[in-house]
């Protein structure tokens, strides 16, 4: 299946804005964002958005009788292989939505479910602390960079992110 991809400079939440592509009719679609002003986790917290990480939303239709727990451990597989892949290091799901590389947080996944002409969609907002992480009292975070000393292309991890789920 085709995303259509929307890339932005700066946006308050990639999620916010695929929850508008999808009540303007896109059915399949992926936000990137250089920088988000009001990035968000679970629970409502803040998501801090260093510029030279990566924040992207993929969204897609979905099944309403989707179990949402069983996707969101699927979807954190799918990342997680993503990651793998690019870098060759373990990578540790912590439920229910974090990723974390040497027992420090890497990726944080946010979804969000939007009803849209009686369809139910997915909105996956990712994470990936690639060149900076912030200072999370309690919660060790890393980036790649300083774990590997190495600079992962945003549009290879993107290329990858798309292709495992291309069936969505």
């Amino acid at each position: 299946m085709i995303y259509k991809i929307f890339n932005f400079k700066k946006v308050h939440s990639t999620n916010d804005i695929a929850i508008k592509k999808v009540k303007k009719g896109i059915v399949r679609g992926l936000v990137q964002a250089e920088f988000q002003k009001k990035g968000r986790g679970q629970r409502g917290k803040k998501w801090i958005s260093y510029k030279g990480n990566l924040f992207i939303t993929i969204f897609f239709k979905i099944n309403k009788k989707t179990s949402l727990k069983n996707i969101t451990f699927k979807n954190c597989n799918k990342i997680k292989k993503v990651i793998s892949k690019l870098i060759k290091k373990k990578i540790i799901i912590k439920k229910p939505n974090d990723l974390l590389l040497n027992n420090k947080k890497i990726c944080g996944i946010l979804q969000e479910t939007v009803v849209h002409n009686n369809s139910l969609f997915l909105i996956l907002g990712i994470g990936i602390n690639l060149i900076k992480s912030p200072k999370i009292i309690n919660y060790p975070t890393t980036n790649i960079f300083d774990e590997l000393g190495i600079i992962v292309s945003k549009k290879l991890i993107i290329k990858h992110i798309i292709n495992e789920f291309k069936y969505n």
